[in-house]
């Protein structure tokens, strides 16, 4: 499904659920402009592209381990957008525009989960 691409209804779903602003954070997170965001807010049978629709799956994963790890979504969306110090003060979500930052911010948050913070 996600090579086939996603339909936009997904990613809208997504960002009004999680409780984030489409800032430029959230914009590289998911690997589409404001504009795109809204066009496929207007059309939400459109597909998205396979590169967004994976961005899109990967973020709602971390999302639900984030949720897992701390108790609520709330929770998880405050620390999603909070500088971290086991990412040495970066905030989450600007680690996940890169495939290298997604790692940072699921290693750490499997270590939080487990109790290892170092």
């Amino acid at each position: 499904m996600i090579l086939q691409g996603l339909p936009g209804k997904a990613v809208t779903h997504l960002v009004a659920n999680v409780g984030l602003r489409m800032d430029a954070a959230m914009e590289k997170a998911l690997g589409m402009s404001l504009r795109t965001y809204q066009r496929h807010k207007e059309a939400p049978v459109k597909l998205l592209s396979p590169e967004q629709s994976g961005r899109a799956w990967k973020f709602a994963e971390i999302f639900a381990q984030a949720m897992a790890v701390f108790g609520s979504d709330d929770a998880a969306r405050r620390w999603l957008d909070r500088p971290a110090l086991g990412l040495d003060g970066r905030r989450p979500i600007d680690l996940l525009a890169t495939p290298a930052g997604i790692q940072l911010v699921e290693s750490l948050l499997t270590r939080l989960e487990y109790g290892v913070y170092t």
